[in-house]
């Protein structure tokens, strides 16, 4: 097994494990920030490094739909976009998961337009929500490698075959060099088989896909992607233990940190749960009883290891990347306050927005926010409260 880390900037890394993976179609268009792993991907590709056919696309719409027909051929697909061009892509994006086209894409998050910001927020991923993904986030480099390898495994396992979105937050990570220990080939072909399916389009075995659906069929057919993917939970947590086995790093779908005895659990995603981690041992230094709870896999959403990770806390401190527009909530705030309603015990939940378009997420802020809980706990929240908005 590999153990010596080397830097390597965190979108090589993304780019360097597809190619580990053997994938056999790359349909690209370049945006900031996640040019640089397609990018990367083109030179391995013409350098006879990665034997994979790489379509340099006229946009990100037609990247995805490239990938589309490339998947349902029996293809290992992966493309990557940010922002604006996931937004592009979003016709196409609704269209993969009913189709059952295992493609994995890497979103290096980044906020949506207007106004023009190439920073890093949620909003991207979060406008394709109810799309029908699987959606994984990562909190560092290491974990943006591992994740690629197990989007492949987990979106082509036979019960599954739905498309995976792997999302690094924009410029956070993906410009970042950090220690990453990449895995052997010969590793990584042990894990992940080759990518078999009876559910392809086939000469030989004429089928067809994507044809229209009446009212009399469309909402049985909705009805069982939703089955797939609220399913597909299971899976996901077996190929995390798997990988874990396998690489000696373990994963789970929620992760946490000093929440056992917690009456405030911070609650991220992403990138920004390092810099929480760090903010919980200086409050704990400090005789407060703070715990963190981590999102890692966001659809399907993982209510049980949710309710089992915060279900003690006196307070729950949702911390959102999103603004919901005309809403009470962000959209991870909205989640957890499903999950809880109703509920004979029920931690108190508030919402936090802060990082909008790249701003910096500092340790004072987590501090700030459980400061603002103490308060809140007796006068309650009416709505989000965004965190450093200037007035």
């Amino acid at each position: 097994m590999a153990t010596k880390p080397i830097g390597l900037e965190v979108s090589i890394a993304v780019a360097e494990a597809v190619k580990l993976c053997d994938v056999d179609v790359v349909a690209a268009y370049p945006i900031t920030p996640q040019t640089h792993i397609v990018e990367h991907l083109s030179e391995l590709v013409a350098d006879g490094e990665l034997n994979a056919s790489y379509v340099p696309v006229e946009s990100e719409h037609s990247a995805m739909s490239s990938c589309i027909g490339s998947s349902a051929t029996g293809a290992r697909t992966f493309t990557a976009t940010s922002s604006q061009g996931l937004a592009l892509m979003n016709e196409m994006i609704y269209i993969a998961p009913t189709l059952r086209t295992p493609i994995v894409l890497a979103i290096a998050n980044r906020a949506l337009s207007a106004p023009i910001n190439i920073w890093n927020d949620h909003s991207d991923i979060m406008s394709v929500r109810d799309a029908g993904w699987i959606a994984v986030f990562a909190e560092n480099g290491q974990e943006a490698l591992d994740l690629t390898i197990m989007s492949f495994r987990i979106g082509e396992h036979p019960e599954v075959l739905l498309p995976v979105s792997l999302n690094i937050d924009g410029f956070t990570l993906s410009h970042f060099i950090e220690p990453i220990i990449m895995p052997e080939k010969s590793e990584v072909d042990a894990f992940l088989p080759p990518f078999k399916t009876d559910l392809k389009l086939d000469t030989q075995k004429p089928l067809s896909i994507g044809l229209l659906a009446g009212p009399e069929t469309y909402t049985e057919i909705r009805k069982a992607t939703d089955d797939i993917l609220v399913r597909s939970k299971k899976y996901i947590k077996e190929v995390f233990a798997e990988f874990g086995k396998a690489f000696g790093r373990p994963y789970n779908v929620v992760e946490t940190y000093r929440h056992e005895d917690a009456e405030i659990i911070l609650l991220t995603m992403g990138s920004i749960s390092e810099t929480a981690m760090t903010s919980v041992d200086e409050l704990r230094e400090a005789g407060q009883k703070v715990g963190l709870v981590r999102i890692r896999l966001w659809r399907p959403f993982p209510v049980e290891e949710l309710k089992e990770a915060l279900g003690q806390a006196k307070i729950v401190a949702v911390v959102d990347r999103h603004l919901v527009m005309g809403a009470t909530d962000g959209p991870v705030s909205f989640e957890i306050k499903s999950l809880f309603y109703g509920a004979p015990k029920a931690p108190k939940v508030f919402n936090f927005i802060l990082g909008l378009g790249g701003r910096d997420v500092r340790r004072a802020d987590f501090k700030e926010i459980v400061q603002r809980c103490a308060e809140l706990d007796k006068v309650g929240q009416k709505s989000f409260e965004i965190v450093g908005v200037y007035e």
